[in-house]
C-alpha cells in the first residue's frame, strides 16, 4: 500500500457523519465492564458481545472503522465469519490496538510509559495480513503535583512516533493517541497547558521519525476540567479551548482528529463534539473514536442476556447516529430525548 492508499484510508476514517467505534478493551478491562452488568467474562461472552455490536443494523451508516483487540481480530461470528471480514464487507474499516499497555515510568512516580514496541514490526505484518488497515497506540499523561514531567512527555512522544513510523512501513494507518487524563482536580486552563505541551512534542517527534502526516489520524483528549475540579468549565468553554489548542498545534496536513471520550458521559462527549463542529471551518475533520461513550448504553441495555441483544443494538445505533450528526455539525441536545 502506497502513501496515497494510506491517505485514502485515513480520509475514510474521518469522513463527515461517521466516526470510529473503539472496541479494543483488553481482557482485564472488559471484565470490569462485564462485572457492572453481572456477566461473566469468557471468550464466548466477549465474542457474543462484540458480535452484537458489529452486526447492529445500520452501523455502517455512522461508523467508519472499528478498533479491535488481538483476541477479537481472530474471532468469528456464530456463522463462522471472521470479524475483520464481516466489517470489511459492511464497508467498515478494521483496525487493531497494538500497544501492550501503560506501565509505571521508572524513577518518575505517578507517571506512565506505554510499552509494546518490541516485536511490533512483525505483529503489524501479521495484522495487515489479517485485514487490519489502521492501528492504535495510546499514551497516558496524568496531571498532578509537579507532573507531567518533560521527560514523560518526551518519552511517550518518542514511542508514539516510532509506532507510527512502523505502521506506515507496514501500510497501516496509525491512530496517534496522546491522552491527557481527566482524572484529578485540575482546571480547564491546566488541561489546555498540558495538552499544548504534549501535542508540541508529539508532532516534533513525528517529524523527526519522518511520519507522513496526511496518512495518520490524531486521537487526542478534549481540553476539559478535571473530574474532581470544583469549578468545571461548561460545554462551550470546553469546545472553544479544545479548538484553540488544536489550531495552535495540529498541522493542516493531518486529515482528521477523532476524539477520545476519556471518561465523559455519552451525552457530554456528543455535545462537545457537536459544538466544535459548529465553530468551523477547520483545516481537519473533527470526528470521534469513542469506547465507553458508545458502548456503555449498549452494555446496560444488553445485560448479558441473549433475549436483550436487540436492545443493546438499539442503544448502540442511537449513540452512533447522534455522534454521526455531531461530527457533521447537525446535533442538538433535544435530539437526545427524540432519538
Amino acid at each position: 500500500m502506497s502513501f496515497k492508499d494510506m491517505e485514502s484510508v485515513a480520509q475514510a476514517m474521518v469522513v463527515p457523519g461517521k466516526g470510529i467505534l473503539a472496541a479494543d478493551e483488553s481482557s482485564p478491562t472488559i471484565k470490569k465492564r462485564f462485572d457492572l452488568i453481572d456477566t461473566k467474562s469468557t471468550e464466548e461472552s466477549r465474542r457474543t458481545y462484540r458480535e452484537m455490536l458489529f452486526t447492529t443494523p445500520g452501523l455502517a451508516d455512522y461508523i467508519s472503522g472499528v478498533i479491535l483487540y488481538d483476541e477479537t481480530l481472530r474471532q468469528k461470528t456464530a456463522d463462522g465469519v471472521l470479524f475483520p471480514a464481516l466489517l470489511a464487507n459492511m464497508g467498515v474499516i478494521p483496525g487493531i490496538k497494538v500497544d501492550t499497555g501503560a506501565k509505571d515510568l521508572a524513577a518518575f512516580p505517578g507517571e506512565k510509559i506505554t510499552e509494546g514496541l518490541d516485536g511490533l514490526r512483525e505483529r503489524l505484518a501479521e495484522y495487515h495480513e489479517m485485514g487490519a488497515r489502521f492501528a492504535k497506540w495510546r499514551a497516558v499523561i496524568t496531571i498532578g503535583d509537579g507532573i507531567p514531567s518533560d521527560f514523560c512527555l518526551q518519552a511517550n512522544s518518542h514511542a508514539l512516533a516510532r509506532y507510527a513510523a512502523l505502521c506506515q512501513e507496514a501500510a497501516i494507518v496509525p491512530i496517534v493517541e496522546p491522552e491527557v487524563l481527566m482524572d484529578g482536580k485540575h482546571t480547564l486552563a491546566a488541561c489546555e497547558e498540558v495538552t499544548n505541551r504534549a501535542l508540541t512534542l508529539v508532532f516534533a517527534a513525528l517529524a523527526e521519525h519522518r511520519v507522513h502526516l496526511p496518512a495518520i489520524v490524531l486521537k487526542p483528549n478534549m481540553v476539559i476540567s478535571g473530574s474532581e475540579c470544583a469549578d468545571r468549565a461548561g460545554p462551550r468553554e470546553v469546545a472553544e479551548a479544545t479548538v484553540r489548542c488544536l489550531a495552535a498545534q495540529v498541522p493542516a496536513e493531518v486529515p482528521g482528529i477523532a476524539f477520545l471520550s476519556g471518561g465523559q458521559s455519552a451525552e457530554q462527549a456528543t455535545e462537545h463534539l457537536g459544538i466544535m463542529n459548529t465553530m468551523g471551518p477547520h483545516p481537519w475533520k473533527l470526528s470521534f473514536s469513542y469506547g465507553r461513550a458508545l458502548q456503555a448504553p449498549a452494555l446496560a441495555a444488553w445485560q448479558g442476556q441473549d433475549e436483550r441483544l436487540g436492545d443493546g443494538q438499539q442503544a448502540l445505533i442511537k449513540r452512533a447516529r447522534l455522534n454521526g450528526l455531531a461530527s457533521s455539525g447537525g446535533y442538538t441536545n433535544d435530539m437526545e430525548s427524540a432519538a
